[in-house]
Parts: C-alpha cells; structure tokens; sequence
C-alpha cells in the first residue's frame, strides 16, 4: 500500500486511488456535527450560484458554507460547527460550498477510486473506511487556507491519518498541542472575526468524537458526501 501526501488544491487534481480531502477548520467538521444531527446527504458545490441553484431547484433543502470565511447573505448556516450544534437536520439534504474543502473534493472526485471528506472529529473511522476498501494506493490532501495557502491543523492531520492507516497508534495530544500552537487558531479568538467561535476549536479538535466517516460518490454528475459506518 502506497500512501502519498499532497496540499492544496493543486494536490487535489493528482490525488488517485482511495482519496481523503482533509479541511479540519472547518468545512468537514461542520459537515460531521449536520450528520450527527440527522442529515441525509450532503451535496458538496463549487460555488455559492450553484449551490442556491440546487436548492431553488428543490434538491436540496440547507445551503451552509462560506465565501472568506463569512456566510454569503443568502446561505442558511455559515461554516461553523458550532453554530449548527443544535440543529435538527433529520432527513435534510444539504448542499456544502466552501473555499477549500468542498472545491478539493470537487477536484477529485473523478479521479479517485473511493474518496472521504476528512477530519479529526472522524479520524479513526475514516482509517478503517479506507483499509476497507484494501487500497493499493492512498492519496491524502491537506486543503489548507482558501485550497492556496498550507495550514498546521490539515497538515498535522494528514500526518495523523498516514500514521494511523500505516498501523501507529498516532499520539493524539500531540495532535491537538501542535495545532493550537500554529498560527490559525488566534483568529477564532478575534472580537472582530464574530463569524469564528473559540468551540470551533475545541469542537474541530475533538479527535474521533463519532464512529463514521464520510464518503463521498458522484451522483447524477455532483459529488454528494453520505455516512459510512465501518465495520
């Protein structure tokens, strides 16, 4: 098994074999807190026009996500873990359009084989979803900042994971220490950045706070992320 590690968006399109897209702040943590909540699918867009299209259109009922960080006026939720917490979103479709995350799945979705949206709050189970699968090869993307810029916690991350899929335990305070020590937290600290919440954090570094991964297949042309429990 041949595990590779890449970044940003340019590491998404030559991403093969059983892929994990990695975005921990906070794209596919948030989406982990909606499928807790009863979500049904979530519908991953690469822009704000289509994914107010998919819901005018009735297939989808949620738009959440951001555009710089910030929900676009016409979105229901923004791209905060937290805020959603307390959500009921039993049976919903939602439709997920970020700066990183969802445009890295977008990128590769049609070259992988199998491909997850990854992050520490499922990070075990994400590990046995993909050796399910008995990989040949493995390619693991650390999205970053906009898909443009590397961040500690998505490359910490892909560490994490290679070391877990590779048979290490992983150390998972060494996680944790790492990334509130890397230069993106201070901002969810911000009383000018109000969109950013400090239990973003703590909820994003809560590793393996749910037994699932979640695995994204094309659908009808769209990559659409649904809960895989594995065994």
């Amino acid at each position: 098994m041949d595990i590779a590690i890449h970044s940003l968006l340019e590491g998404a399109t030559r991403a093969i074999g059983t892929v994990a897209v990695i975005d921990v702040f906070r794209p596919f943590t948030t989406a982990a807190v909606a499928f807790a909540n009863g979500a049904d699918q979530i519908i991953m867009a690469s822009s704000v026009e289509e994914a107010l299209s998919l819901r005018d259109a009735g297939i989808g009922q949620v738009c959440m996500g951001e555009v710089r960080g910030r929900a676009p006026e016409e979105f229901d939720f923004g791209n905060s873990p937290f805020e959603i917490g307390e959500i009921d979103f039993t049976g919903k479709t939602i439709i997920q359009r970020t700066s990183a995350g969802t445009q890295g799945v977008v990128a590769a979705a049609n070259q992988a084989d199998r491909l997850y949206a990854a992050s520490l709050v499922t990070a075990d189970a994400t590990v046995r979803a993909m050796l399910a699968g008995k990989p040949d090869q493995i390619s693991i993307i650390a999205m970053g900042g906009e898909g443009l810029k590397r961040t500690d916690e998505d490359e910490v991350r892909a560490i994490h994971l290679r070391n877990r899929l590779e048979g290490r335990p992983g150390d998972r305070r060494a996680v944790q220490r790492l990334i509130l020590a890397g230069g993106e937290v201070s901002r969810f600290h911000d009383p000018a950045r109000p969109h950013l919440h400090p239990e973003d954090v703590e909820i994003a570094l809560d590793i393996d706070r749910y037994d699932f991964a979640i695995r994204v297949r094309i659908e009808d042309g769209r990559p659409v992320g649904r809960v895989e429990k594995p065994g």
